[in-house]
């Protein structure tokens, strides 16, 4: 998708106001600008405190998501063009009469951490500027346009989603891990967590659940978020979760442990699984992990969406993260979108990237802002839920 600038934009650059005091400033397109620009700087942040606390109603006013994609493109006009990727149309039965819900999940790649302990050993530094990255992240979603938004190792929520996603129409929701890892990195923004973002004209919320992933009966570190919402169009019942499990190898047993957790509460709040349910999350697991196989053989009669892309449809993709670190290369399949295969369709699924997309220096990269592959797909629901499970 090529980035072009709009004709006799005024604001010929959001890093001009990166500097200065960012206020509302009447009409709806220069409220965009100064919704964008107030987000671009921590330390514009940090100095001009007294100008981000707008009243509810300037700051609710909602935003055209075209614009918003236009000034990100303004930031981003140096670098390389978006990946192009396409879905791939799964479709098995006649199409329904309703629109599909779109769910986007991801690992966006904490700020701290890109900057201050992941050692991308081949990514240039100034490729992970959040002045920029910040912007290739919200191409991502914005050219998607998800219903529903999953994502991992958030650290600039206050500051940056949640300001501009409510302003999109969706309800905000986070949850930061208790002792997270940024806070280790000097000039940090904050803890990271999970973050679940829905269309409010799309879905009503009837509950909410954060939860706190046990292990070995012991509070762990990592968290999730689950959300029962009704669908306006069909009045159905369904439940989205978001989690990410911990890393490193050697914790496998300790991931295991955190999914028999998460999926004992899932129960819970599915009913059993007459809730229809979708689970989106960095596992940090590939498939050869106890972890997976819980998911697989669980009651709640899961399946893993990007397993149909595949020719068999049993087989995961080669890869969701592919990095280079000082001790090598790593690539990894470990993030998923689980599903209530007996209560839900799979309409299609956003192709990965290809390597020669990817590139020899792995990810992230100028064209890519995260080490982990955003994973989108389009449900539907089956007209016969119960005969199925």
């Amino acid at each position: 998708i090529p980035r072009s600038k709009p004709a006799e934009s005024w604001w010929t650059s959001l890093n001009t106001f990166s500097s200065f005091p960012v206020c509302s400033m009447g009409n709806s397109t220069s409220r965009l600008y100064s919704a964008l620009a107030k987000t671009l700087s921590g330390s514009a942040v940090s100095q001009h405190q007294d100008c981000l606390e707008q009243p509810d109603s300037a700051r609710l006013d909602p935003i055209d998501p075209k614009d918003l994609l236009e000034e990100c493109q303004i930031v981003l006009q140096k670098r390389p063009p978006r990946f192009q990727r396409d879905f791939v149309d799964l479709k098995k039965n006649a199409a329904s009469n309703h629109r599909p819900i779109r769910v986007m999940q991801w690992n966006i790649l904490a700020q701290a951490l890109g900057e201050g302990k992941d050692n991308f050993v081949q990514c240039p530094m100034e490729a992970l500027k959040w002045e920029e990255r910040k912007c290739l992240i919200l191409e991502e979603i914005l050219a998607y346009k998800p219903d529903i938004l999953c994502l991992q190792e958030v650290d600039h929520y206050f500051d940056t989603f949640e300001p501009l996603l409510s302003r999109l129409g969706y309800q905000c929701t986070f949850f930061p891990k208790p002792w997270s890892p940024c806070l280790d990195v000097e000039q940090n923004n904050g803890p990271d967590g999970c973050a679940l973002f829905f269309l409010k004209d799309r879905f009503e919320l009837i509950n909410s659940a954060n939860i706190r992933l046990t292990a070995m009966k012991l509070k762990t570190n990592q968290v999730a978020i689950a959300q029962t919402l009704k669908c306006n169009e069909t009045g159905r019942l369904f439940c989205i979760a978001v989690t990410h499990l911990k890393a490193r190898t050697g914790w496998e047993r300790f991931r295991s442990a955190q999914g028999c957790d998460l999926l004992q509460n899932l129960k819970s709040i599915t009913q059993g699984a007459k809730i229809p349910l979708i689970i989106c999350g960095d596992f940090n697991a590939e498939p050869t992990e106890e972890v997976y196989r819980e998911f697989s053989n669980s009651s709640l009669n899961l399946n893993s969406a990007y397993k149909l892309l595949s020719p068999d449809g049993q087989s995961e993709p080669p890869y969701t993260t592919w990095k280079i670190r000082p001790s090598g290369e790593c690539r990894h399949t470990l993030d998923y979108i689980w599903y209530s295969q007996h209560a839900l369709n799979v309409n299609s699924a956003l192709g990965l990237l290809t390597e020669e997309q990817i590139g020899p220096n792995r990810l992230p990269s100028f064209n890519y802002p995260s080490d982990h592959l955003s994973l989108v797909c389009d449900f539907s629901f089956n007209q016969d839920p119960d005969r199925l499970l």
